[in-house]
């Protein structure tokens, strides 16, 4: 049976084909889906992790017990598992692990660009690249039989356009891969000095036998394959820029379409471009493929003629390459622009516009809340990674202590679970006048409402135990910690007024559950009377999207508005009403 599948839910498939028994992920656009696709078959137990280094763990574990297994994140999440990633290479696997990170090029929903090549690279660990979702489900299944294979893990790389591009999948059965009996390897599995040194000889014979697979059998399996056309032009590519250079070239160029991107072969590239007059290698983001092309001394094109930001494109390609370009199709139609903002209701507006009343430095993190840093709110001054805000803030006020009644943190639930704790736990050990704020809307908002440690829902909606933040934080030695309405904005204002005013590490929980949950019953929409504006415009400093402007007057969008009454307390004369 064949069906259009996205990529994340072809590789989700292929797992559940593949003999997948545990998934553990942490969610992150762009790789989100697989996981939630993976939790739809009962086959496969799967589970939202706290952090992606938890999760990657937590697969490698199951790996080690004799069942296949998968983590899944965005590149930024291979950052914080990396350090299991690397040693994971060192023992090697029982049954198959598959690890899928989605990179983001052209930053979609991502704080910058990095290449995952380049953990391959370091970690030798083998990666395989779809270019279509036909690719995803049966790339994902070959990479648990590589994994056992040749004792490994092995990284399935996506962009944003292979994760949520849809193509025709030919759906298979499901490979009954049992759970492979476990035997003690003290020698293999415990990476003390003394093993890891005999491990990492093992692996650099690994990484030879995997070269002379991609040279060879990568090929007959067309994970690797070549396709000849016209040879004055011979394009070497991987993923979605095979694809934009098919569309833009057509038989005006030769391929050498790379499916498995670590290792790279050398012999196979060397004997295509000999072929060609002129050789292209066409890559997103770094020059991974060309250094690799270089290092062996293959003369190509690469990003002397292209970009190292963003997304390539057809349009592009042929640009460069053949001199011409395609009329680009208009429509004359006139959309204005929507930038990025908060929602209507959003419970973080009312906290933003406390701490702008109040005027204090904030250190921000990653998540929805981070359109705080939009205008007229503007309440934000750094975000750096996950977790950073807490961090930051103590560093901030232990290099000026002066800083300490200016400052405070923002982070969310889930964000704070992911890695903002430990932040916490230093602010309480070293003694740290911080104030950090958890923006707790009950859900992992950004991504698309997936379940947290702090909801006390699995992935599949069962009740499970919740965290709770304030236990948590007295556990850790925060003993000042209280809870605010964001959209009581006098409670907020005293709340943080009065914790900056105490020489003591301390915690405020802003508590309300996200505007747009399902499970959220609204207050019915708010209005404006025309005869009591006054046009001063305060209404509009919280940037509202349901305010608007019309003929002189506030005027609220009854589609959007929930009822929250913050704008309602803005208003000097009572030109707000019910």
């Amino acid at each position: 049976m064949k069906k259009l599948l996205l990529g994340n839910e072809a590789v989700a498939r292929g797992l559940f084909e593949g003999g997948c028994r545990v998934a553990s992920s942490y969610p992150g656009t762009p790789s989100t889906e697989v996981t939630e696709c993976a939790a739809t078959y009962d086959d496969i137990y799967s589970e939202w992790a706290p952090n992606e280094k938890v999760a990657m763990e937590t697969a490698l574990g199951a790996s080690i017990a004799g069942a296949r297994s998968f983590c899944g994140m965005k590149h930024v999440g291979l950052n914080v598992a990396a350090d299991p990633l690397f040693t994971a290479s060192y023992t090697g696997v029982n049954a198959g692990m598959v690890i899928v990170v989605a990179d983001d090029p052209g930053m979609h929903s991502s704080q910058n660009e990095q290449d995952s090549r380049h953990y391959a690279l370091a970690s030798k660990t083998m990666m395989l690249e779809p270019a279509d979702s036909a690719e995803c489900l049966a790339f994902t299944k070959q990479a648990y039989a590589l994994s056992e294979r040749f004792d490994t893990p092995v990284i399935l790389r996506l962009t944003t356009r292979i994760a949520h591009s849809r193509s025709l999948c030919e759906l298979g059965e499901r490979e009954d891969a049992g759970v492979l009996p476990y035997e003690k390897n003290i020698a293999k599995n415990v990476m003390m000095p003394a093993m890891a040194k005999g491990r990492h000889v093992v692996v650099e014979e690994r990484v030879l036998k995997q070269t002379a697979w991609a040279e060879s059998e990568a090929v007959d399996a067309e994970i690797n394959k070549i396709e000849w056309h016209d040879k004055k032009i011979g394009v070497i590519s991987a993923g979605a820029c095979y694809q934009y250079a098919k569309e833009a070239l057509g038989d005006k160029a030769s391929y050498l379409k790379l499916g498995c991107v670590y290792p790279l072969p050398v012999e196979l590239i060397r004997s295509f471009a000999a072929e060609c007059e002129t050789v292209y290698v066409l890559e997103e983001l770094d020059d991974y493929i060309e250094t690799h092309c270089r290092k062996h001394g293959i003369r190509v094109i690469g990003k002397e003629a292209f970009t190292l930001q963003g997304e390539y494109s057809q349009t592009l390609i042929e640009k460069v390459i053949l001199g011409t370009q395609k009329p680009v199709l208009t429509v004359d139609v006139h959309v204005p622009g929507r930038p990025p903002v908060l929602c209507a209701g959003c419970p973080h507006r009312g906290l933003f516009y406390a701490l702008k009343k109040i005027g204090v430095t904030v250190s921000g993190d990653i998540g929805c809340y981070t359109l705080g840093a939009m205008q007229p709110l503007g309440m934000i001054d750094t975000v750096i990674c996950m977790g950073a805000s807490v961090s930051a803030l103590h560093g901030r006020n232990k290099a000026d202590p002066a800083f300490s009644g200016k400052s405070v943190a923002v982070i969310g639930d889930s964000t704070f679970i992911h890695s903002g704790v430990t932040g916490l736990i230093n602010i309480a050990y070293n003694q740290s006048n911080s104030v950090v704020i958890i923006l707790d809307n009950s859900i992992t908002g950004m991504t698309g409402h997936q379940q947290n440690p702090t909801t006390g829902l699995t992935i599949k909606g069962d009740p499970t135990s919740a965290v709770s933040l304030e236990k948590l934080a007295e556990a850790v030695g925060v003993h000042r910690v209280r809870v605010v309405d964001p959209y009581d904005l006098k409670e907020c204002e005293d709340a943080i007024r009065e914790e900056l005013a105490v020489d003591a590490p301390s915690l405020i929980i802003s508590r309300r559950p996200c505007a747009l949950l399902k499970k959220v019953k609204h207050n019915p929409p708010l209005k404006v009377n025309p005869d009591k504006c006054r046009s001063c415009r305060m209404c509009m400093r919280i940037g509202c999207p349901a305010i608007s402007f019309k003929d002189g007057k506030a005027t609220i969008d009854f589609t959007q508005c929930v009822g929250c009454n913050v704008c309602r307390q803005l208003c000097k004369f009572d030109a707000i009403e019910g």
